[in-house]
C-alpha cells in the first residue's frame, strides 16, 4: 500500500519557505560546513519518508544510490527504518525525522541534542538541509495532489485552493519572504541604532 502524502496548507508552506530562506532562528556559521553527500541525502529520505512526497523519494533515492548507499539502505530509509545509518549520523537523522513529524516545530531539547552533537556550524548546514527538503516535500506533494484531482482521484485532505497555491505560490512566497526579512533587519537596525 502506497503511504498517503502529508498535505500542508498554503499558510504552512509559506512558513517552511520563510524558515528555509532566513534560517530563522540560527546564529550563521562562523564557517560554511558542507555535509557529505550521503550524510545530506540520509537526510532528505529521513524528511522525504515523514511527508510521502513520491517525486523527492524518487529523486533522493537515485541520488543516495550515486552517493555509494546500498539498495538495502535506501529502502530502509524509505521506510523509517535507521538501523544502517552511521553513529555519527544517527542523531541528525533522528532530528531530521523528528522535524519533519512536527511539521518544523521541534522541542528544542532535541534541537539542543543535535548542537550539543555537531556544533552550530555543522548544525547551521543540517537545518538547512532539512528545510530545503520540508519546501521541497510540501511543493512536490501540492503538485501531485493536483495531478491525481486531475485525474478524478483528489486526495481527501487537500483542496484545489491550497494546491495551487503551493504551486504558483513559490514565485511569490520566496521574494516576500526575502523582502519580510530584509524589513525586519531594518527594523532592528533602527531600533537599536536609537539604544
Amino acid at each position: 500500500m502506497e503511504k498517503e502524502n502529508r498535505f500542508y496548507n498554503t499558510k504552512t508552506f509559506y512558513r517552511f519557505v520563510e524558515d528555509f530562506l532566513t534560517n530563522k532562528g540560527q546564529p550563521k556559521p562562523k564557517k560554511r560546513v558542507k555535509l557529505s553527500k550521503d550524510f545530506m541525502e540520509r537526510i532528505m529520505l529521513a524528511v522525504t519518508q515523514v511527508n510521502g512526497c513520491p517525486y523527492c523519494s524518487y529523486f533522493h533515492a537515485k541520488e543516495a544510490l550515486r552517493a555509494g548507499m546500498s539498495n538495502e539502505e535506501v529502502k530502509k530509509l524509505l521506510k523509517g527504518e535507521f538501523g544502517d545509518v552511521p553513529d555519527d549520523q544517527l542523531v541528525a537523522i533522528l532530528f531530521a525525522e523528528h522535524y519533519a513529524e512536527t511539521a518544523g516545530n521541534f522541542d528544542e531539547e532535541a534541537y539542543k541534542k543535535l548542537v550539543e552533537t555537531y556544533g552550530e556550524d555543522y548544525t547551521y548546514s543540517i537545518m538547512r538541509a532539512i528545510r530545503a527538503i520540508m519546501v521541497g516535500n510540501t511543493h512536490g506533494n501540492a503538485f501531485n495532489a493536483l495531478a491525481n484531482r486531475l485525474k478524478g482521484k483528489p486526495y481527501k485532505n487537500s483542496n484545489l485552493k491550497d494546491e495551487l497555491s503551493i504551486i504558483f505560490g513559490i514565485f511569490v512566497f520566496v521574494p516576500a519572504a526575502l523582502i519580510n526579512q530584509l524589513f525586519k533587519r531594518k527594523v532592528n537596525h533602527a531600533a537599536n541604532a536609537k539604544n
